[in-house]
């Protein structure tokens, strides 16, 4: 093999590598373009997650005051019951000294 031949074979195995290359390239492209409609289906997708995302804080919102709400209501709640429950004793506590005052009473006459 002489220069001129060597010359020739490696032109050749580059003209085909670069051949390779670009249907290679163009195979890529080809398969992993995005269409317009699939342009159209991202924008529809990132608007409702982004709808969806609002929709989320707008929950966390009204849950963060509704349980704030119910916090208040249970402890306004909870202090009724113990006046309740303290009035309730001093009315025993009274029906007791009422009782024993009868009792009393009942004995010495």
């Amino acid at each position: 093999m002489n220069k001129t031949e060597l010359t020739v074979f490696i032109a050749i195995v580059l003209f085909v590598a670069f051949a390779l290359g670009w249907f290679a390239n163009w195979l890529i492209y080809r398969f992993t373009r995005v269409t317009r409609g699939e342009i159209g289906e991202l924008d529809r997708m990132a608007q409702a997650l982004h709808e969806a995302e609002e929709t989320r804080d707008q929950a966390i919102v009204y849950i963060q005051q509704r349980e704030s709400s119910l916090h208040a209501q249970l402890t306004q709640t909870q202090a009724e019951l113990r006046a309740a429950m303290e009035g309730l004793r001093d009315a025993r506590h009274e029906a007791d000294e009422l009782r024993e005052y009868i009792e009393k009473t009942r004995k010495n006459t």
